[in-house]
């Protein structure tokens, strides 16, 4: 991988945990927001709660995000950003751009998925 690809892929990185950690803080304030709502029926509870689970599922999907991008970023730093963790052969980009965070390449992927890595 080129000096300009790796680059890019940074500040992808970098702006995308951005994004995240911004969207975990209004999670948490909506989700409190939610709590701290009096309500006045059945209904209302239920839609609290339901809210709050949803908010909960995307937090903690956006962790998850965010956990696989610091330790991309960690990659790049340590040069090792872009080869695959099953194989050790380089990730393609056109991957890598659908998947900046990606740990495997296709092939290793499936295997994975397979239960076979």
């Amino acid at each position: 991988m080129n000096k300009n690809e790796l680059k890019f892929f940074k500040n992808f990185l970098e702006s995308r945990k951005k994004i995240i950690l911004e969207n975990l803080q209004s999670n948490l304030r909506e989700i409190e927001a939610l709590h701290d709502s009096a309500p006045s029926d059945s209904v209302d509870f239920s839609t609290i709660e339901t809210n709050s689970q949803i908010d909960f599922a995307i937090s903690t999907n956006l962790k998850q995000e965010l956990i696989e991008i610091e330790n991309s970023l960690g990659k790049i730093k340590n040069k090792s950003y872009g080869i695959c963790e099953g194989c050790d052969e380089e990730i393609d980009t056109k991957r890598l751009k659908v998947k900046p965070h990606a740990r495997y390449c296709i092939s290793c992927r499936q295997s994975v998925e397979k239960g076979e890595l």
